[in-house]
């Protein structure tokens, strides 16, 4: 199930009806209902929840996609500076390149820490081979390296390693 992500239209929407709910708010307490304190709840309810979804379109939608970047998974990330990624074994070096750029940029975090006065944040491509039935072994094909204080696509140095990509198979 795919359901869109467009924050700015929900929030519009939810903004209209935390203002229709402050309509008959205004209303009830104008003509003494007596559930116009119920409405003052939902109203309150309604401003929470509208400024939730700003907030949420001001903090999910900042990673631009990178161009050549192929589908990876994270296999392996310890919450400081080291991560995992594993790529299918039909990648090309520039796929993998592309790839590294776009992870690095997803997972950046101003809360990573770096371990033992390392200031780098590390993420290795990897992609398992199967040379014989039954025995799978992984191969790296490259990494990238970048800052952990500040995001910077520029910044970011990427390794590949060019005699692990003979490894792969043919297709």
């Amino acid at each position: 199930m795919n359901i869109p992500v467009d924050f700015s239209q929900y929030t519009q929407w939810s903004g209209i009806l935390t203002l229709v709910c402050l309509v008959f708010t205004t209303i009830a307490f104008l003509s003494g209902w007596g559930f116009r304190f119920r409405l003052v709840g939902i109203t309150g309810f309604m401003v929470v929840l509208t400024v939730g979804i700003f907030g949420l379109g001001l903090g999910l939608l900042n990673n631009p996609a990178v161009p050549g970047s192929v589908k990876y998974a994270l296999v392996y990330d310890n919450g400081a500076n080291q991560a995992v990624i594993t790529v299918a074994d039909t990648v090309t070096p520039d796929e993998v390149s592309a790839t590294l750029k776009q992870a690095a940029n997803r997972l950046f975090s101003l809360g990573r820490l770096g371990t033992g006065g390392n200031s780098n944040f590390i993420i290795r491509a990897r992609t398992l081979i199967h040379p014989e039935p039954g025995l799978s072994t992984p191969v790296y094909l490259g990494n990238v390296q970048g800052s952990l204080q500040t995001r910077d696509v520029d910044d970011l140095h990427v390794e590949l390693y060019e005699q692990k990509f003979a490894l792969l198979p043919k297709s």
